[in-house]
């Protein structure tokens, strides 16, 4: 029988655990904190703006009040100087009559009130001449009622007579709490629009960003073809999940590079590690004489040779990929090494039945002129071994040419070429395109070859010599070309 486990309690729980969690790395990610700093500031700057928007209101309204209260004070001044005290009261009574804000008030030196539609004032008030803010109630409230506020300014009169015009501060009071109220709720509307589009916005950034973190955790846990995810809005996370991408592509192919030495160092070296073994222990059971001895002596040194050179050109490929010989760089000519190469070369090819043609323009280019020499004497040798026709002599062709701003130097044959399928394993290491394996070599020179032109900026492309039953193999090494300096002379 099979057990049931129960599920119930324990689920449960997880789901807020892991809201809680999500929403505390939200907030503690980058560009929450920046968006909410951003966010704070724009809420400070509203604010002042707001602030200042209602702080000049109410000032222009107060200068308004103040403009009109003084016009007011000087007309009714005026009555006074022409008619009296009579007028006066006629004319503050006349103009409290009026709907409005106005108030009006005319009391003698002790506080008895003469005229006007003030009906309680606070103690002290007509005491205190000039600009007052000041409470009052309307002739006609009751005592119970609220007192209201105004602005007035106390004129004292020829014969110790007080004169109080004002104006009822309601407009300005209303207008100050809609702007209070204003500014209220428009920080609070920004704060809460402000929270909701940082959530979102850090909600985005922070899923891409966990995608990225989940790639990046099974490419650590050996998927090296996973690559991190690309949204396609060119933002900087695309930038980087490209460059990334670059460079986990890089990682890969020598990963692979290095399986595939592995393996090749394993297949490749084991035949003629076995071959010496076997020469050696042949030497101790079957030489009976000095001369046999030395045979088989000189046979073991040449296959030792054989095995030394093959490691010197993995070591040669290892150092140009990691770029250690770059301050070795000089200005050189292509067209030297051509020419030195072609006549190092020249006895091996007259014993072939061939012939070196070099045809080249100077060319100029920033290089390790040994390695660049070796990349060179490696394609001749090539070409001399595998690039004769089939019914003798045959030429290899040598040419530096200039074409843009590249220095192009190629080495034509006129053998059978290598098939277009093939071209771009052939610069594989050890690999070797004759089953057979009869002919000397390791198959590592075309990759030196393509290893070197990397180091140097450039590149090497194979193709057809010409067209034909016998294509011929030609290499092409294209490098930068430097425009020469006769400050700077190439190196020899």
């Amino acid at each position: 029988m099979t057990a049931v486990l129960p599920r119930e309690a324990a689920p449960a729980a997880r789901p807020k655990q892991g809201r809680f969690a999500r929403l505390r790395s939200l907030l503690s990610t980058t560009a929450f904190k920046i968006i909410a700093a951003y966010l704070a500031i724009f809420v400070m700057f509203a604010g002042f703006v707001i602030g200042w928007l209602g702080f000049a209101t109410q000032r222009l309204l107060t200068d308004q009040l103040t403009e009109t209260i003084t016009a007011e004070v000087r007309g009714i001044a005026e009555q006074y100087s022409v008619g009296g005290i009579r007028r006066l009261v006629e004319a503050v009574e006349d103009r409290g009559r009026r709907p409005g804000a106005s108030l009006y008030l005319v009391a003698t030196f002790g506080g008895d009130v003469i005229g006007g539609n003030i009906g309680e004032l606070p103690a002290g008030t007509l005491g205190r001449p000039g600009w007052i803010e000041t409470d009052y109630r309307r002739a006609g409230e009751d005592a119970g009622d609220r007192p209201h506020r105004a602005l007035a300014q106390v004129y004292g009169l020829p014969g110790g007579f007080r004169l109080l015009v004002g104006r009822d501060l309601e407009e300005r009071d209303r207008m100050r709490e809609i702007f209070g109220r204003g500014f209220r709720l428009s920080l609070l509307v920004a704060l809460i629009l402000g929270l909701i589009g940082a959530y979102f916005v850090t909600r985005r950034v922070l899923s891409r960003v966990d995608a990225m973190t989940e790639m990046s955790r099974r490419i650590m846990a050996g998927d090296l073809a996973g690559r991190l995810p690309i949204a396609g809005t060119r933002d900087e996370l695309d930038r980087l999940a490209g460059s990334v991408n670059e460079m986990l592509g890089r990682i890969e192919a020598l990963m692979a590079g290095m399986k595939e030495v592995s393996d090749n160092i394993a297949h490749d070296l084991k035949t003629p590690l076995t071959r010496l073994r076997n020469r050696a222990e042949e030497a101790l059971r079957n030489a009976s004489s000095d001369e046999a001895h030395k045979a088989a002596l000189g046979s073991i040194i040449e296959e030792s040779d054989g095995l030394i050179r093959t490691f010197n050109a993995l070591l040669m490929i290892a150092r140009a990929e990691a770029g250690n010989q770059r301050e070795n760089m000089a200005p050189v000519d292509l067209t030297a090494i051509a020419q030195s190469v072609a006549e190092l070369y020249e006895p091996l090819a007259e014993e072939a039945g061939m012939a070196i043609v070099v045809n080249a323009a100077p060319a100029m280019v920033t290089g390790n002129r040994e390695l660049l020499g070796q990349v060179v004497a490696n394609l001749v040798d090539n070409a001399l071994k595998y690039g004769r026709p089939a019914e003798g002599g045959g030429r290899v062709a040598l040419t530096v040419e200039t074409e843009g701003g590249d220095a192009v130097l190629a080495i034509a044959d006129e053998g059978p070429g290598v098939a277009e399928a093939d071209r771009g394993r052939v610069l594989d290491r050890f690999v070797r395109l004759e089953a057979s394996r009869s002919r000397p070599g390791s198959g590592l020179g075309l990759s030196l070859a393509a290893a070197v032109a990397r180091l140097h900026g450039g590149s090497l492309t194979l193709g057809e010599a010409r067209s034909g039953a016998q294509p011929g193999l030609k290499v092409a090494l294209r490098l930068p070309r430097l425009v020469h300096d006769a400050a700077a002379p190439p190196a020899a």
